[in-house]
Order: C-alpha cells, then structure tokens, then sequence
C-alpha cells in the first residue's frame, strides 16, 4: 500500500506551535522518522490563516527536503497557494488535493501536466460533500475526465471517495466500500485512497477504529491512506494483512521486521 505520512501537518497543536515560533526542529524530526518508517509521501499542510500560508508551506518544504530525501505531497484547499510553492518542490510528488469546486481542476490539473505531479481528488463539488455513491462517481467521473484533458493519466490519480465519521453517518464505511467498488470497475487503473483516520472522528478508542478500518479497506481493494506510519499499530495492521492475502511469502518479511523488533 501506498503510504501518506500525514503528522506533519499545521492542525495538529506541536506542529501549529513549531510554526508559530519558526522552529525547525520538530518538522524535521517529523519528517525523519516518517522516512523511516518507509512511507512513499509526506504531506506538508500548513494549516494556517491564507495570508501566511503560501509563506508557510515553503518554509516547511524547505526544512522537509533539507532532512530527508522523501517525496512531497503538498496539501491545501487553495490551489493558488500550491501553485506558488510547487516550484520549490525538488522532485514530482503529490497534490493534494482537486475537486470540482469552482476552477480548481484547471489550476491543479495544469500544474500536475507542468510539473509531472500525481493528484489526489476527492469527491466534493461546489454543493459539498455527496451523501449519495451514485453523486460521487459522477463527481470522480469529472475529475478523471478532466484530468484526461490534461494528458493525466489515470495512474496518477487518487481519487477518495471520502470517509466521513461513523459516529455521524453510520453507514460511512459502507458508502465509501460502495464508491470504491465502483470506481475500481469504472477506472481499474486509478488508485484509492483516504484520509483514514477521519472515520473515527468523535470515538473513543480512535487508533482501534482506525486500524480495524484499515484491514477492511485494504481486502476490498484501497491502494493508499494519509496516515501516521509510525504508528506501530498500524505497521503490523499492513504487515499482517499482506501475511495473510499472500503478499509476503512465506512470512519472510514478517518475521524479518519481528527479529528486527520494528513491528
């Protein structure tokens, strides 16, 4: 699977105050132990008011790329901002994110035709996030339609269907399992990926939600997650379950990483 490291990230309070005080330390440590942890992209959110953000995310891109050799996923809700600090990305990585709101899959899309970045899109237009399986397909169906106009091609999509929390919808898995499916007939060749940890907003017992999610997720077919890769829990999760479907014959990475004492 596809691995997003997402703790370095603006929201989250450590993170907010390295910023606030211009520390670098804490963003590099972060960003160290999430290449460690072999994760294939790390997501660089500033999570900051608008008129500091573009600032902000250079200088996070800056300490990232000055302490691990990792690829990018530069992660805002204004494509404006991304195309501002895409130039100082040393090498292609991810958008995070499109949608169809507004002219955002012009702006993204041509950057990633610039650039030679992969997008992750998600299934929101200008009326929000759908309710409904059948509104998000043809939501993503426009993304990977426009992303074609582009010269994109669909293995450079990741679409997210949209996990939403279970303590709100009580079908949320459901509807995202349903999504899925149908965008894997539609487009077997665009990846599937989510913000998994949003599917235990408001539970207690978050890490347990999360990892059992994760399981069901992988067996019906998610190609990516933005989660902590560090999180040892979650490392066994993956390790386990490719144990289990046949990925890891006969166990040897498994039981390498247990002798190493990483899982």
């Amino acid at each position: 699977m596809i691995v997003i490291g997402e703790k370095i990230n603006g929201s989250i309070a450590s993170v907010r105050q390295a910023i606030d005080k211009k520390d670098p330390t804490l963003i590099a440590q972060l960003a160290k132990a999430q290449a460690d942890a072999k994760a294939d992209y790390l997501d660089i959110c500033a999570g900051t008011e608008e008129d500091i953000e573009v600032e902000t995310l250079k200088w996070m891109v800056r300490i990232v790329q000055d302490a691990v050799d990792a690829r990018i996923c530069i992660d805002s809700p204004n494509p404006r901002a991304i195309e501002q600090v895409i130039p100082f990305v040393k090498m292609p990585g991810l958008i995070n994110s499109v949608s169809m709101e507004g002219n955002k899959p012009d702006i993204v899309y041509g950057l990633a035709q610039e650039y030679g970045f992969s997008v992750i899109g998600l299934a929101v237009d200008d009326d929000g996030i759908p309710r409904t399986s059948e509104r998000r397909i043809e939501i993503i169906r426009n993304l990977v339609k426009k992303a074609g106009e582009y010269g994109i091609a669909s293995e450079r999509l990741f679409m997210d269907p949209l996990v939403v929390a279970v303590s709100t919808d009580s079908n949320s898995m459901l509807n995202f399992v349903d999504t899925m499916r149908r965008i894997k007939t539609e487009f077997p060749r665009v990846k599937i990926t989510s913000g998994l940890s949003n599917i235990s907003f408001g539970m207690p017992r978050r890490k347990l939600v999360n990892k059992n999610f994760l399981c069901l997720m992988l067996y019906e077919g998610m190609d990516s997650a933005i989660l902590d890769p560090t999180d040892k829990e979650m490392r066994r999760t993956l390790m386990a379950f490719d144990v289990l479907t046949g990925k890891d014959r006969n166990c040897r990475r498994f039981n390498d990483a247990f002798r190493k004492g990483t899982i």
